[in-house]
């Protein structure tokens, strides 16, 4: 993973310069997203011989959360290629700023979260878009893995799931994690699970202790389903897969 570049955590720029993406979020402006999925869709299948197991999991219309595991900036493809809804993306704000990336995400379902901070704005337009019934995708890890193993969930995923009580869909993305090799024209299999949506009572203002118990009780269900996909590859191959994450 030396090739990867440091991670910038604390994004310096005032809250105020993010305010743009927040309302057009709010406003629904996804009209790049369709264009992306038209685009990306064929390569993604083709190349990483993407397989999609437990779709019937994702319902069909209705305020939702996906939780994924995060190891690849194709995660947010393969989590999607196979959906027919369109996803609304909580993304590290360090991603807007280069003028056609920062283009094609306010224009895609994306907005920013402002880690480091104590960004309630990313907050307040999770919850306005899960009231529009849409879609969200938020990572559980909250940022990639670069050990090319699981991480430990992050509180955001249980707050976000106590307090507005949208079910939450555990995704497991199993092969991402060697997605880089791409430079070494190596294309690993990538397999996505969704799993059974977990919902939880609301809680209006929820303690840390009490996000991070939510959030866990999320991410292990994440873990398992993962597992039982790297114990499926290795099955195959005959032998254990070096992607397999450590509990």
């Amino acid at each position: 993973m030396a090739d990867m570049k440091p991670q910038v955590y604390k994004d310096p720029r005032p809250a105020e310069y993010f305010d743009q993406f927040h309302r057009s979020a709010r406003k629904g402006s996804v009209w790049m997203y369709s264009i992306a999925r038209v685009v990306l869709t064929l390569p993604t299948l083709l190349i990483y011989r993407v397989r999609a197991f437990g779709l019937e999991n994702v319902p069909k219309q209705g305020a939702l959360v996906l939780a994924p595991n995060h190891f690849s900036q194709m995660d947010h493809f393969f989590a999607g290629v196979y959906l027919r809804r369109k996803i609304r993306f909580m993304a590290k704000s360090q991603l807007f700023g280069p003028p056609v990336l920062t283009f094609i995400y306010k224009h895609g379902g994306v907005f920013p979260v402002r880690r480091g901070h104590r960004d309630e704005e990313a907050f307040k337009t999770a919850y306005e878009l899960l009231e529009q019934g849409e879609m969200l995708l938020v990572y559980a890890e909250g940022g990639r893995s670069r050990s090319q193993e699981m991480g430990q969930p992050k509180p955001g995923i249980g707050r976000i799931a106590l307090e507005s009580g949208a079910p939450i869909v555990p995704v497991a993305i199993y092969g991402s994690a060697r997605v880089r090799g791409w430079k070494r024209l190596r294309f690993p299999k990538v397999t996505i699970e969704f799993g059974a949506p977990l919902s939880f009572p609301v809680e209006a203002d929820p303690s840390r202790e009490r996000q991070l118990e939510a959030a866990t009780e999320i991410f292990n269900r994440v873990r398992d389903q993962y597992e039982g996909l790297a114990t499926r590859s290795a099955s195959r191959s005959g032998q254990r897969s070096p992607d397999r994450a450590r509990a």
